[in-house]
Formats: structure tokens, sequence, C-alpha cells
């Protein structure tokens, strides 16, 4: 990973993308570990994690982890997901954060010296390109060892750096769990995209 000491980090993670491509790579990521690492690369000044929540379910399996999250050193963006009939008459749930993430990441450009972008989607191509015109540099953490890919090209492409998320797995990944640990890191299997 290309960083410098006094730089000012800010990590920006897409929940449902990164927890699809860890899941793809086989393994659960601790997302304590995950902050001591990029706290350890630079300044880190903020670590924003978003995901849309199920409101009226009574547990939502997410809802450990944000709660961890809000705890522990991140800055949570979530948003209720909008349930839908699509055409075929099927009920869908939707719950997309780009918007929210683009936003702070335009609106913390100006207090970082390096953005890193948690996600693959291709859509974030154009904020990427945004942010780089400011002067900031960008990294896209995702992952090329999946099949298909889970990282669009144009946004690879466009990052200043691509990191391999199958590369941090030795420094990012979840030990597995022993019943006689009384606190275990928090994991989520729900995905919403």
């Amino acid at each position: 990973m290309n960083f410098y000491p006094q730089e000012r980090i800010g990590l920006f993670i897409d929940g449902s993308n990164l927890y699809a491509a860890a899941r793809s790579l086989g393994f659960d990521i601790d997302y304590k570990r995950l902050l001591d690492l990029f706290a350890s690369k630079g300044r880190l000044i903020r670590a924003f994690y978003y995901t849309a929540l199920i409101e009226d379910q009574e547990y939502s399996p997410i809802r450990p982890l944000v709660d961890w999250l809000d705890y522990n050193g991140y800055t949570m963006v979530t948003k209720p997901t909008k349930e839908f009939t699509d055409a075929a008459g099927r009920r869908k749930i939707k719950g997309n954060m780009d918007i929210e993430l683009a936003i702070d990441v335009m609106e913390m450009a100006q207090h970082l010296d390096h953005v890193v972008l948690f996600s693959g989607d291709g859509d974030f191509r154009r904020l990427v390109e945004a942010v780089q015109r400011k002067g900031v540099r960008v990294t896209v953490v995702s992952t090329v060892r999946s099949q298909p890919p889970m990282v669009a090209d144009e946004l690879r492409r466009q990052a200043d750096n691509f990191v391999e998320l199958q590369d941090l797995e030795g420094s990012i990944a979840r030990t597995p769990v022993h019943r006689e640990d009384r606190n275990p890191p928090p994991h989520s299997d729900a995905v919403l995209g």
C-alpha cells in the first residue's frame, strides 16, 4: 500500500459491497483490525461505514455490527431500506447508499490527502475523478480474484492505487471465535445492496 506517514486519511466503506467481496474470498472482516491497519499508515481522520437497515424487522442481523462500529471509532451512515414490488410481482428490498457516500467524500475532500474507498462499484468512477481534481489521492480496495471480479474495471483504472482485498486478509481477517471467548468481534451475514 502506498501511504505517507503525515497523510490525512479518510476511509469510506460501502458496507454491503465490502461484505460481499470478503465473503466471496472466504473470510470475515475484523473491523477493529481494519481500523488499526489504516491508522498505522497515516493520520486517520475519519472512518465512515455505509449500510441500509431494515427498520420494521424485530431483529436485524446487521444491528449488532452497526452498534459495535458506532461505539468503536466508525462514523455510521445508515438509512432505512425501501420495499417495493417489481414488474414481475416479486417483493424487493432496496438500500443503496451511493449518494450518501459520494456526498461525504466530496465534503471531506478538503480535509483529506488520501481517500480509501472500500467498494468496487463502477458508479463511483466520476466521484474518484472529481476528488482527484481537488488534489486528493484515491485508493480503491476491492477484489479481482472473485468470480466474477467485484471491482469495475473503470473504477480500478481511475483510482491512483488499487489494493486487492485478498492481499489484506492476513491483516484484517477475523480470527475464528472459540466458545470460551466472551467478547467476540462482531460480524454480519446480512447483505443489502
